[in-house]
């Protein structure tokens, strides 16, 4: 092979470097949450704790998984839960629900019903009114998946 053939088919395979996928040390896993997180957050620290998910650990059917999501808050005016967000690890779109609260609200609880496709972790992030951020999850085995298209 030629100098000049060489030297081109190293300065092609140089080019191609930057295209490749930056993948996590070996046997680490990206999270899916964390760019996610940064956008909702603005880089604010979530701590884990104070937020419970609550939902069937299997389901049979992605299309309608019940799902509770309770934070620890009195609900009082100097201390209440500002929203509640929902967050799948697999789904198209990856934001299922926002919920937003206040003293009124009573409780800091939510139920509602969530499609998934298929088996993923489940993570909810609550801000509360004094800034801070708390999140709780929970693992859910889905049979029969839902959300397979991203329309």
């Amino acid at each position: 092979m030629s100098t000049r053939r060489r030297f081109i088919s190293l300065v092609a395979g140089l080019a191609a470097v930057p295209l490749l996928p930056a993948r996590p040390a070996r046997g680490q896993e990206a999270d899916p949450f964390t760019p996610l997180l940064l956008r909702i957050t603005g880089g604010g620290i979530v701590r884990p704790g104070r937020v419970t998910v609550d939902t069937p650990r299997l389901a049979d059917n992605g299309h309608s998984v019940p799902l509770t999501v309770s934070v620890d808050s009195p609900m009082t005016a100097a201390d209440h839960v500002v929203s509640i967000a929902l967050l799948s690890g697999r789904n198209p779109r990856p934001v299922i629900a926002t919920f937003h609260l206040g003293p009124a609200s009573g409780r800091a609880q939510v139920a509602t019903r969530v499609r998934l496709a298929g088996t993923q972790r489940v993570l909810a992030v609550a801000r509360l009114s004094d800034g801070s951020w708390w999140s709780g999850e929970a693992e859910v085995e889905v049979t029969e998946s839902a959300c397979l298209d991203a329309t």
